[in-house]
């Protein structure tokens, strides 16, 4: 299998030949630090480990040009529906047609990030801009609404534009929502004012085909994973986040083989060395691996303080328990 088949397999529980082993990424100074402790120089990673290669696809749902001012009334929406022009051509890549052409033959996963999220989407990048939005969200909701719906209906837009040419492997919606102790928003204010405005969006991915929806979060979004489920979405990717509060094999005992799971493996083990590595693998990935609809993956990009010759064990380690086929599912199971 190429790493295509080897994904929508994973996704469909059905039977790879092993499941993906995506690279993580890694933050800066990470690659200094390795050349001075074992891998060749000049040398990147992809060069000495097997990475199934993921690529996504370039295109810009952002404000353009950015947003300076954030509107305090509906007297504003206009200004700011103008920076969300789905047609606009500075949406697509250079060369769009020829990247069209290219990937209708590709055998590498191919993903479409869709959204930034509700933080991110009413510009929350302060402090400051953080409390405007705070204080909003109480006396000027209907406004913050407008400005999601605006948002929504832009990024469906933008997604069917694409989708009508590209067939992507899956969709993303990325959701910076809170931290370790949970989400800044309640389970019910996420479900009544943000997910409707994702629907939209959803809408398009149903009905261009696309079959696995993920949800990526950078906190602890538990609670509110029971409404991501209703909404539509059928995988998560939980990033840099407290394991304990978002523990996969929990997860998947409290919501079966509707939420598919990228993800899930703490970096600090990797820190800990290979008996931590081993005892992560056998007790947590290895039953997730089992039970099908699972990708692993270290919870994030790899900070310089990981040593390369424990890295490289995570990713031996790794790759071997990625040729564990799942098990065979009885029909009640399906």
């Amino acid at each position: 299998m190429n790493s295509r088949q080897r994904f929508r397999e994973t996704m469909r529980y059905g039977r790879p030949d092993r499941v993906p082993c995506f690279e993580e990424g890694l933050r800066d100074g990470v690659l200094e630090r390795w050349h001075t402790e074992g891998l060749p120089e000049g040398a990147d990673v992809a060069d000495v480990f097997d990475y199934d290669r993921r690529e996504r696809v370039p295109v810009n749902f952002d404000y353009r040009p950015a947003v300076k001012t954030w509107p305090t009334s509906r007297r504003g929406l206009r200004a700011l529906r103008r920076r969300l022009d789905p047609d606009d051509p500075a949406r697509l890549p250079d060369e769009w047609p020829a990247r069209v052409a290219a990937w209708r033959g590709r055998d590498h996963v191919l993903e479409l990030q869709v959204h930034n999220g509700f933080f991110l989407s009413l510009g929350v990048d302060t402090w400051a801009r953080f409390g405007q939005v705070v204080y909003q969200l109480h006396d000027a909701r209907p406004l913050l609404r407008e400005i999601m719906e605006m948002r929504g209906e832009f990024a469906a837009r933008l997604a069917d534009r694409v989708l009508e040419e590209v067939e992507v492997d899956f969709a993303s919606f990325s959701e910076p929502i809170g931290g370790n102790a949970g989400p800044l928003l309640s389970p019910a204010l996420y479900e009544e004012f943000v997910l409707p405005t994702y629907r939209p969006a959803l809408d398009v991915l149903r009905r261009r085909g696309v079959e696995t929806i993920v949800f990526i979060t950078y906190a602890n979004a538990r609670a509110l994973l029971p409404a991501v489920l209703r909404a539509g979405f059928n995988c998560l990717w939980a990033c840099e986040v407290n394991v304990e509060a978002m523990d996969y094999r929990n997860v998947r005992a409290e919501f079966g083989r509707d939420l598919r799971l990228i993800g899930g493996i703490d970096l600090d083990t990797v820190l800990e060395g290979e008996e931590a590595i081993r005892r992560e693998m056998e007790e947590n990935v290895a039953p997730l691996l089992a039970d099908g609809g699972y990708v692993p993956l270290a919870d994030g990009r790899v900070r310089p303080n990981v040593p390369f010759p424990r890295y490289a064990c995570y990713r031996r380690l790794l790759e071997n328990a990625a040729r564990v086929r799942p098990r065979q599912q009885t029909s009640s199971q399906r």
